[in-house]
């Protein structure tokens, strides 16, 4: 009796350690299996007994991985991760160009640091609308605070957002300088392929006090000049005001490469500033009579800026990614100017 419950154990254990090592047959899903050295495998899995899994894919065949080599596996969207029968995952990244960002949110768990030349930046998730982030230069000043709210509609490929950033000076001119720009966007397409429309507020003061020198307004006689007396010291700090319209995009090139385009116009303008006019009448020889020195006026002064940034992302893994910008600025202000502005920015998810 002993022995054939003995044989009877073995066999319940054989059958069931078999049937352990099979997947449901009814399990139609496709996987990405990725392994400690980076690789990824995509296809349906065949078994798992749990020391290998076996996976058919579609260009290598049945292939057999060792459990203590995979660090991750999960389901595909076939439809919104897999472009031209290539896996290209959502992504982290995603929500964002060089500069600006879009409508989508960043998800939970999907918080990002990015490193560029200038400095770094860290954005994370406080629900699945709300993200916040904090950006600075290398010494740490200036500092700036990003905040946006996503909204997604009952059509996936469109969904809409609102941005805020929020800036100063830091140490830099004791905390003098300060900034801002606000923001509406609508994207349209899904996260490897899309295009986004911005349009916003912005406003900036630097912070850097100018001594202006005028004169007390009235009628002087040119021999005495006697409003080289009457100075008055104005102490003008000029706040820039723009509206900006924005359009950003990005579109896949091979697995693993992005095209970005992102591109801002900047239409500004400055007041407080302020200046008078000294107007001086003439005799008949053309000799100075008198000077008529006048009111003070505000007066504003165009700031327009374009900024284009074209560049490529490479997406080394879900965790890492690559993106070089060869950006440049085409602006107005008294006089046509230009001049580059190349970045190199290195993503990391946390």
């Amino acid at each position: 009796m002993k022995s054939f419950s003995a044989i009877l154990l073995f066999i319940m254990l054989f059958f069931s350690g078999f049937a352990s090592s099979q997947v449901n047959q009814n399990d139609t899903n496709t996987y990405v299996i990725k392994k400690s050295n980076g690789a990824e495998y995509i296809g349906k899995i065949i078994s798992d007994d749990g020391r290998e899994v076996l996976i058919a894919t579609k260009d290598l065949g049945n292939i057999y991985i060792p459990k203590a080599d995979i660090i991750s596996i999960k389901v595909v969207d076939i439809e919104k991760e897999m472009v031209n029968n290539e896996y290209r995952g959502k992504g982290v990244f995603t929500t964002r160009y060089q500069f600006s960002t879009n409508a989508f949110p960043i998800e939970k768990d999907e918080n990002y640091a990015m490193i560029n030349l200038y400095g770094p930046e860290v954005h994370f998730a406080l629900n699945k609308r709300i993200s916040i982030g904090l950006m600075a230069s290398w010494i740490a000043s200036p500092l700036v605070l990003a905040v946006k709210y996503t909204i997604p509609t009952s059509n996936e490929k469109i969904n809409f957002g609102f941005g805020t950033l929020l800036g100063t000076t830091g140490y830099l001119n004791q905390a003098k300088g300060f900034g801002g720009l606000h923001w509406g966007m609508v994207t349209l397409g899904d996260r490897a392929k899309n295009v986004t429309l911005s349009l916003g507020y912005s406003y900036f003061k630097p912070g850097l006090s100018r001594y202006d020198t005028f004169y007390q307004p009235g009628t002087y006689s040119v021999n005495q000049q006697s409003y080289y007396s009457n100075i008055i010291e104005q102490v003008n700090s000029p706040l820039v005001l723009a509206p900006v319209f924005g359009v950003a995009s990005i579109a896949p090139v091979g697995k693993k490469a992005s095209f970005i385009l992102d591109a801002m116009f900047i239409l500004g303008k400055t007041s407080g500033e302020q200046e008078q006019d000294i107007t001086s009448y003439n005799d008949t020889q053309g000799q100075p009579i008198y000077y008529v020195v006048s009111e003070l006026r505000s007066i504003t002064s165009p700031r327009i800026n374009f900024v284009f940034m074209p560049g490529m992302r490479f997406q080394k893994s879900e965790t890492k990614a690559f993106q070089i910008s060869l950006a440049g600025i085409i602006g107005y202000a008294d006089d046509l100017y230009s001049f580059p502005v190349p970045m190199c920015s290195w993503f990391y998810k946390f």
